[in-house]
């Protein structure tokens, strides 16, 4: 089981409605979402995955973002009383981070008619070991997220689902340029055998949050593929044009050619990779929202193809 672990963006949103949309995510694939705002995407993406009888994981104690501030606004009355009628209907899997306040939030989840059994938690600090031992008990949650390291191995066997970044992250987008291409992850071929249920990444967006974008001197696609050993890498597609921040459609065309003449010998043919070289062909730029949310589209469209092949 693979849980791309999202956050609630505009386009990571839009990524994975468009996914079920399009029946092109396996049900081996569950999107773990950390709502960084109450948003109209938030809300639309729950109801859709309702509607579709498709199963969302929703943190609720969200660690970036303005979600819980959003939640206590009274300027927000009807968006959050349409987000709380949709999570009392929806099939969606409540994630707690493991910190001081596990046991009292579990508390109020209990409240809630959620019982601790059915949450997923997500411990990733050693510090925080403790605090879900304590709270847990002789009990587990339904799934725990921990990184895969001995010290959380050790102390917490059951229910495990590894949790990691590996997306290599750069600074800026033009220090891509210095490594093209990439290992990206191995855990869909060993997560099982080393006593996990499933693994999960934060796709080609990686963890790293800031709240504000910035316009990029260089423009950087990134598309995963499996290499011929099944281990998934990362190719980097960026332009060459990169004094200033003027003409992002120039820029995006130069790394769009680089994408389109490697895939005649890769011949990717996800729906992402498919609309990229649509694109190339009308010679269009659809911002640099899309182009993010087409790579998550891509890369989660490829996992489900593969989980779904091997189960």
């Amino acid at each position: 089981m693979y849980f791309p672990y999202l956050r609630g963006r505009q386009f990571e949103l839009i990524a994975i409605r468009e996914l079920v949309e399009k029946s092109l995510m396996s049900k081996n694939v569950m999107p773990v979402v950390e709502p960084v705002k109450l948003s109209s995407a938030l809300i639309k993406t729950m109801a859709y995955f309702q509607e579709k009888d498709r199963a969302l994981g929703l943190v609720r104690n969200p660690q970036v973002g303005s979600m819980l501030k959003d939640l206590a606004d009274e300027k927000n009355e009807k968006d959050r009383g349409r987000f709380y009628e949709i999570l009392k209907m929806a099939d969606i899997l409540t994630f707690l981070y493991a910190d001081a306040n596990l046991s009292a939030n579990l508390s109020a989840m209990g409240q809630k008619g959620i019982k601790k059994q059915d949450i997923a938690t997500i411990c990733i600090n050693q510090d925080s070991i403790p605090y879900l031992e304590s709270a847990y008990a002789s009990d587990c949650p339904r799934f725990n997220f921990i990184r895969d390291e001995s010290g959380f191995r050790r102390r917490m066997p059951k229910q495990r689902i590894m949790f990691e970044d590996r997306y290599p992250k750069k600074s800026r987008n033009v220090e891509y340029l210095d490594s093209e291409d990439e290992h990206f992850s191995s855990d869909h071929l060993y997560y099982e055998q080393e006593g996990y249920l499933g693994f999960s990444d934060y796709s080609v967006v990686g963890n790293e949050y800031s709240e504000s974008g910035f316009a990029p001197y260089a423009i950087a696609i990134h598309i995963i593929y499996f290499a011929a050993d099944q281990t998934l890498r990362v190719r980097h597609f960026v332009s060459d044009t990169n004094d200033d921040i003027t003409d992002p459609a120039g820029k995006f065309a130069e790394a769009l050619e680089k994408l389109v003449i490697w895939n005649q010998t890769q011949q990717l043919d996800t729906f992402g990779v498919q609309t990229f070289e649509k694109m190339y062909r009308s010679r269009s730029y659809p911002g640099l929202g899309t182009v993010k949310k087409l790579s998550i589209m891509h890369h989660l469209e490829l996992m489900s193809r593969y989980l779904d092949g091997v189960k």
